[in-house]
This record gives C-alpha cells, sequence and structure tokens, in this order.
C-alpha cells in the first residue's frame, strides 16, 4: 500500500475522531441543558440541608435511589455539584458507562467505575463521594412499594469507618412518580444485556421533587480488629439507612401533591 493511500486513511480516521468527539460534547451539552429544564421547570426541584455538608474534609453522601431509570442519580449529582465549591466522587455501575454520552456526560459529573474500595482514595485525600447503596435493586421496586427503601449494601459505611468519614443521609423525592415502575420486560432486557427492563412511561411524568440532606452521622472511631471494624460498619450502615427513611418519610408528607 503507498504512502499517499496511508495518509488518506489516517486522515480520514483523524477526522472521524474528531467528528465523533464533537458530536459527543453536543450531546453532552444537550443532555446537561435538558437536565437543567427538568430540574427548574419540569420537576420544580426545591432542596434544602446543603449546609449539613461539610465544607471541608471526607464525608460520605448516601441517598435513597428510585425510579425505574435511575434519572434520580443524575439529579442529584448535578445539584449537589451546582451548590458546592468542591469535587464529589460517585461510584457508578459498569453499566452506567456503557450508552453513548451518559456514560461521559457521568464521567463529567464525577462519576466512575464501580470498585470494592468505593472511593476509599478520594475519602483519604479529603474529598466527598456519593453513594446509592440500595443498587440497582432500588429501581427494581415495583411502584406499590414506593419509597420503602431496599436494604443498603455496608460498603460504604465500612469505607466511611476506614477513612473516619462522616455519613451524610440525603433523601430524593419525586423520582418514584416521575418514572413509575408497572412491570419489566425480560425480553428486552436479554435483548440489550441490562440487569432488567421496565415497564414505565416513555417520558418522565411531571412530578414535584425535593431534595433533602440531613444531619451529618459521625463515623465511630476506627476499631483495631476486623471483626470490630466489621461490626461497626454494619451500626453505621443501620442507621444511615433509617435516617434516610426517615428522611423520606417527612419528605413526601411536605408535598401537597406528587404532581402539578
Amino acid at each position: 500500500m503507498s504512502e499517499s493511500v496511508i495518509d488518506v486513511m489516517e486522515a480520514g480516521t483523524a477526522e472521524f475522531r474528531y467528528a465523533r468527539e464533537r458530536l459527543g460534547e453536543a450531546g453532552e451539552s444537550a443532555w446537561d441543558r435538558l437536565l437543567d429544564w427538568l430540574m427548574e421547570d419540569y420537576f420544580r426541584l426545591e432542596t434544602t440541608g446543603w449546609e449539613n455538608i461539610p465544607t471541608s474534609g471526607p464525608a460520605v453522601i448516601v441517598a435513597n435511589h428510585s425510579g425505574a431509570w435511575g434519572l434520580d442519580a443524575f439529579v442529584l449529582i448535578k445539584s449537589l455539584t451546582q451548590v458546592l465549591n468542591r469535587p464529589l466522587h460517585v461510584p457508578a455501575a459498569s453499566l452506567t458507562f456503557r450508552f453513548p454520552v451518559i456514560g461521559s456526560y457521568a464521567r463529567k459529573l464525577g462519576a466512575f467505575p464501580l470498585d470494592p474500595t468505593l472511593g476509599l482514595e478520594h475519602l483519604t485525600a479529603g474529598e466527598l463521594v456519593g453513594v446509592f447503596p440500595e443498587g440497582i435493586s432500588g429501581l427494581e421496586k415495583p411502584f406499590r412499594n414506593r419509597y420503602r427503601l431496599r436494604p443498603f449494601s455496608p460498603g460504604f459505611a465500612a469505607t466511611a469507618v476506614q477513612a473516619g468519614a462522616p455519613v451524610v443521609p440525603v433523601s430524593v423525592i419525586g423520582a418514584e412518580e416521575a418514572y413509575p415502575k408497572f412491570g419489566e420486560i425480560p425480553a428486552l432486557a436479554r435483548l440489550f444485556d441490562l440487569p432488567y427492563f421496565p415497564l414505565t412511561t416513555l417520558l418522565p411524568l411531571p412530578s414535584k421533587w425535593l431534595i433533602t440532606v440531613g444531619k451529618p452521622i459521625p463515623a465511630p472511631p476506627r476499631p483495631q480488629s476486623y471483626s470490630a471494624r466489621r461490626t461497626a460498619a454494619g451500626l453505621l450502615c443501620a442507621e444511615a439507612q433509617e435516617a434516610v427513611q426517615s428522611l423520606v418519610d417527612r419528605e413526601r408528607g411536605r408535598r401537597e401533591t406528587p404532581f402539578w
């Protein structure tokens, strides 16, 4: 193959790569503007309690996870990054990064691939980490079980104990009604290689959203033995789940109606 042909192919590859990057940036910008509109005009998002998030030092922000498609994660993270003058790091399932635009946008917001340490290196560096301990099971709840938290995975609590970081409970109200889950479509889940494919509305419904940040829960002194650390993490996990559930129950009653 002649050098001129190789040069043309390399130039074409570079042009394709450049066009793909520009399209990706345009998609991320469009998604960002859509989120702004959803939060401010469509969901009429109200946020309270931001002063409970430490202005310095490590902290683990723990929130409930709900709604068929997990839109609440993007809304919460974007809300936090708008009011905080410090970065927020969020461990996310590998599934998040499989989607074009959504995956790259999540990375820009501070998401990173889920790992067993759940962001321990960020906490030891004095930074913030946000987690959704219900995981996918929070999204899989049927609508009749809305706002009933699924058991928290204790990994975040073990990380908080090891780093000596307080846990900040957060409730997100509105996601359950925005994308209510009425059932599942297993065939589509297999087709797209997804954990589940929900039967829900095509577009989000105009629910009223409330995000409330509760009082921090101090991490206990770090025990020396593994068994003692495991026990301490279990107690911290249970306390955090109770705190988030209490916020959820309280804030649900604050809405006059779930919708417009």
